[in-house]
């Protein structure tokens, strides 16, 4: 004999006893404030990049710009100006990320001094605040300072965290290591390039310390120090209005040369460019280093401008740059395939006026 299933019952409310009742409610309210929680997650700030040449102090709150993931070229620093409620990450010495923030209000100030990063969760929730939502969150103290998400009025409002928009605090959680360092300054207790970064870290990422730029002997058109950092990835930036060229392995600067960018006739502006060594090398022989040759280099895409991405670059545009022959001698072993430079016509020297150089691209090309 066949049975037949009986189909599944749902009891209706009214026909429990009276004693399961208030059993039920607490259990339907318990469920619904779990949920609730699961996803009454604010997305706070843009959504997207601002253009790379968007200058930070023109940012409004919650804009930012990433210049590309780096996928570990190198260590990471974040610094966090309360002076401007703006951060700025660095990889390898170079600049890839600047955003907005909001610092701690007036009987709640962030902190100053050097942190590194002791905790990462995801999906954070205060202990402290009625478990108010923390994403992307990265502890710098055990009293509860940290970067995460969060709310970005324009000014410093926070309880003591520093606020980050959505997308640049996943980025940066992303990014970081367990141990990045991160220095949160302020104007009157902190060096004024720390205060007001540039496209060159201030900083050493390791220990947070303010370093120098190396600096030119006298007389001398470039220095090399190759065992200041003897390994790690290699990026370089080079500025045609300050002609100079800098080279930094594990975010450690072990060079710099004056150059002189060749004009090109009917070239457009320079702006900022990032470029990256590709395989195999170009056609010919380096001028005046008999047995060396140029690798390939091809083009990165930056926020706002990545229609020649990917791009190769020719023999004649690689020439354009004109670097000491000695210089260019110890440099050319060191240029593997993944080593990024960028290029810009805005001044980048501390010593120097004008617009601050703005986030530079690190994220070499997918592969064909």
């Amino acid at each position: 004999m066949t049975r037949t299933p009986c189909p599944a019952r749902i009891v209706p409310f009214l026909l429990l006893d009276a004693p399961m009742r208030p059993l039920l409610t607490f259990a339907l309210f318990c469920t619904l404030l779990i949920c609730g929680q699961a996803v009454a997650v604010p997305f706070w700030g843009a959504r997207q990049s601002s253009a790379a040449d968007t200058p930070p102090a023109q940012l409004k709150p919650g804009e930012w710009i990433w210049g590309g993931v780096s996928r570990g070229w190198g260590p990471m620093a974040v610094i966090v100006s309360l002076t401007e409620q703006r951060a700025y990450a660095y990889r390898n010495g170079i600049l890839i990320g600047v955003s907005t923030i909001s610092s701690g209000k007036p009987g709640h100030e962030t902190p100053t001094g050097v942190f590194t990063i002791l905790q990462k969760d995801k999906d954070h929730r205060s202990s402290i605040y009625n478990a108010a939502p923390m994403p992307y969150q990265q502890r710098l103290t055990w009293d509860g300072v940290a970067l995460h998400a969060g709310g970005l009025p324009g000014y410093p409002e926070s309880h003591g965290c520093v606020h980050l928009p959505s997308e640049f605090a996943r980025l940066l959680f992303d990014n970081s290591n367990m141990g990045m360092v991160v220095v949160v300054a302020q104007a009157g207790i902190d060096a004024d390039d720390v205060v007001h970064p540039r496209a060159l870290s201030p900083i050493d990422p390791t220990t947070g310390a303010e370093r120098a730029l190396l600096p030119l002997p006298n007389g001398q058109v470039f220095a090399w120090q190759p065992e200041l950092a003897p390994t790690g990835p290699i990026s370089m930036l080079v500025s045609s209005s300050d002609q100079q060229l800098m080279v930094y392995r594990n975010g450690v600067e072990i060079g710099r040369a004056q150059v002189a960018l060749r004009a090109q006739p009917g070239a457009a502006p320079l702006g900022t460019q990032a470029f990256i060594v590709g395989q195999g090398y170009l056609p010919g022989k380096v001028a005046g280093l008999p047995g060396q040759r140029m690798p390939n280099w091809m083009r990165i895409g930056i926020p706002g401008s990545n229609a020649a991405a990917g791009q190769a670059l020719d023999a004649d545009t690689v020439a354009r740059l004109q670097v000491p022959p000695a210089f260019l001698a110890g440099l050319l072993p060191l240029l593997t395939p993944g080593v990024v430079l960028v290029a810009t016509d805005q001044r980048i020297l501390p010593e120097t006026t004008g617009g601050k150089l703005q986030v530079l691209d690190s994220d070499p090309p997918e592969a064909p």
